[in-house]
């Protein structure tokens, strides 16, 4: 890993078509300088995306990457950390591809603590597909498919997340360049699964959900006495209706990731083996 890289060298050569003020352009900027402050290049970076406004991501950086299939970004992800320790896998979606058909594969990333951060841009709708409620959208959000509100109350990541044994929550506002930046660093720096929610707004199809709603309702955590270590004040924070917070909420100090706990320390190509198993390669063929 270069002492001298920038978090310029993380941009790729392709221009995101992401609408003119979407908050994901501020979610990417604060990806790339936190993989550079914590010391990673994009040759030792890999990069998950699953599908939503979020999903080309991997294309907008420079690193290794791969735009998965909907909802299962992270078993990809888990997958590459576990095939090459070495690398520093960042995982990247969106409220629908992972609070709605990804949920499974979400609580099941948390309980096994794979020492990777997942960034979720959540935006509280579906863009990509034009206006429709996602898993987040609140009870009375009006679209042309729910003119009435989907009628039901928006999952709460943060408390899906320490349900499911998370060691570590925190949740960011892209417009806040330096507060995001400095929270997806610690996700990186933590010994384990690094989840953080960021606030990324939809300027095309949510005017709810606004940057100014989100400056005005903020509570950054980091600016009172709150204690992230603490699980039980963080239950109280995850499950405050009233309130919308920023910051790491959570976080085990004393977590061991499941590469450690499972004794996968090793880059699965340098260790010595006999090849595929026969008719390996004519069952891929079939498939693909």
């Amino acid at each position: 890993m270069s002492s001298q890289v920038r978090f310029t060298d993380f941009k790729s050569d392709k221009q995101p078509t992401w609408c003119p003020g979407c908050g994901d352009f501020g979610t990417m900027n604060g990806m790339m300088k936190a993989l550079a402050e914590t010391g990673n290049d994009p040759d030792n970076t890999f990069v998950v995306a699953g599908i939503g406004c979020s999903g080309k991501i991997g294309t907008y950086m420079h690193s290794y990457a791969i735009h998965g299939v909907h909802g299962r970004a992270l078993p990809v992800g888990a997958g590459v950390k576990m095939a090459n320790p070495d690398l520093e896998v960042m995982v990247a979606g969106g409220d629908g591809d992972g609070y709605s058909i990804g949920a499974g594969h979400f609580v099941h990333a948390v309980r096994r603590n794979v020492d990777m951060s997942y960034v979720v841009m959540d935006n509280r709708i579906y863009g990509l597909t034009k206006g429709q409620a996602s898993p987040t959208s609140r009870e009375d959000f009006e679209t042309s498919t729910t003119p009435e509100g989907p009628q039901q109350p928006p999952v709460n990541p943060l408390a899906l997340a320490l349900a499911s044994g998370a060691t570590f929550i925190a949740q960011s506002f892209s417009s806040d360049a330096l507060r995001h930046q400095e929270i997806v660093q610690k996700a990186i720096e933590h010994d384990g699964f690094g989840f953080v929610n960021v606030f990324s707004p939809c300027v095309t199809f949510n005017d709810v959900d606004t940057y100014d709603y989100f400056r005005d309702s903020l509570v950054d955590l980091a600016e009172t006495d709150y204690d992230p270590t603490d699980r039980e004040a963080a239950k109280e924070k995850v499950l405050d209706a009233d309130k919308e917070y920023m910051g790491v909420l959570y976080q085990d100090e004393d977590s061991v990731p499941y590469e450690e706990t499972h004794g996968l320390d090793s880059n699965m190509s340098e260790i010595d083996h006999d090849g595929a198993p026969e008719g390996a390669m004519d069952l891929v063929r079939e498939f693909y």
